[in-house]
């Protein structure tokens, strides 16, 4: 019981996220442990905003919007972004900036089934998508994916090896290929006698 008791204090007596995260935009230091942020991190400090600074400003804190990443936006193609479907606002948080989100992830274009508790909501780095742009930020045509290439050249030295053996043996020359796909099926004792083969059998 007691052991129980004084990890429900450690529990207690860890700072919250406003507080683990919480920022001095004048000096971009966190007062908690006066660690400054990098200076490539200051230009979206000022600019974008964390995701519940955005979820703040709009009903039910945002549940069933579609929000989105800067860092996506600059990375990829496809659409990468959350549907929100839960949110849990801190709030003891100054202007309630805090808390917990989860949502279903579409990454790359590519959705997921599965509710995920949303990463990095403290990262100023959010963008809500507008209601009417929706339809058309989802829209996404995938691009086929190639078939998988099953044959390729040997390299130059293995190729006129393999060329010099087969005239040796009176063979027609074809062009040798690796197959990429065919399986390789090796006994359990394959390696044994190989070995065996190459120091002897012991005396």
């Amino acid at each position: 019981m007691a052991r129980k008791i004084r990890a429900y204090r450690e529990l207690k007596s860890q700072p919250r996220d406003s507080q683990k995260y919480a920022l001095d935009y004048q000096t971009m230091t966190r007062p908690l442990t006066g660690k400054r942020l990098p200076v490539l991190a200051w230009e979206d400090v000022r600019n974008e905003k964390r995701l519940f600074t955005l979820l703040t400003g709009l009903r039910s804190f945002g549940i069933g919007r579609v929000v989105t990443r800067k860092s996506w936006l600059e990375q990829y193609d496809e659409p990468c972004y959350w549907t929100i479907t839960k949110v849990k606002v801190d709030y003891t948080a100054e202007n309630m900036d805090h808390g917990k989100a989860w949502g279903y992830l579409t990454f790359r274009g590519k959705p997921e089934n599965e509710v995920k508790e949303i990463p990095k909501v403290m990262y100023h780095d959010w963008r809500i998508v507008p209601r009417h742009e929706e339809e058309n930020f989802k829209s996404f045509t995938p691009v086929p994916e190639p078939e998988p290439v099953r044959y390729v050249p040997y390299p130059p030295l293995m190729r006129a090896m393999i060329l010099a053996q087969m005239q040796k043996e009176g063979k027609p020359l074809t062009e040798p290929m690796i197959d990429l796909q065919r399986p390789s099926f090796f006994p359990k004792d394959y390696f044994e006698k190989k070995r065996e083969a190459r120091e002897g059998t012991a005396v």
